[in-house]
């Protein structure tokens, strides 16, 4: 499942809502990712996320088959939100549903890394009293 959004989220519910679909799920790996208060030895205020919702999903469902062909998986979950988001603001959400763990954890790692370098997002950060487009990193 994919999600592209402004709103807020609560992990566990996500997570459970899918987990409740598959009776043979036996490791769900998951990272969560926030804002935080500082980068580059600057201190963050907020940052602004801009992105290519049509072109998102396409990559997202590309970067999920390919995670499908490469591990054993039952289900994978992208929540990813755009716009202003303020200081421990949840940013990302990937959880990967496996029968195994080392399948979970692999594909969720593959997942995220990709999502940090390649993903058609664009993040502003803003400071006291500037701001800053951010090339996408590993």
């Amino acid at each position: 499942m994919i999600k592209i959004q402004k709103e807020d989220f609560n992990a566990e519910n996500e997570i459970d809502k899918i987990k409740n679909l598959y009776s043979n799920v036996g490791a769900i790996s998951s990272f969560t990712g926030y804002v935080r208060n500082e980068n580059n030895n600057r201190k963050v205020n907020s940052i602004n996320l801009e992105v290519y919702k049509d072109m998102a999903y396409k990559q997202f469902e590309k970067i999920i088959n390919e995670a499908k062909m490469k591990w054993k998986l039952i289900d994978c979950l992208i929540i990813h939100r755009y716009g202003k988001l303020d200081i421990n603001s949840k940013i990302v959400l990937v959880s990967c549903f496996a029968q195994h763990r080392k399948d979970s954890f692999e594909s969720c790692n593959f997942i995220m890394d990709y999502l940090k370098k390649d993903a058609p997002f664009w993040k502003n950060e803003f400071y006291e009293n500037s701001n800053e487009w951010l090339a996408n990193s590993n």
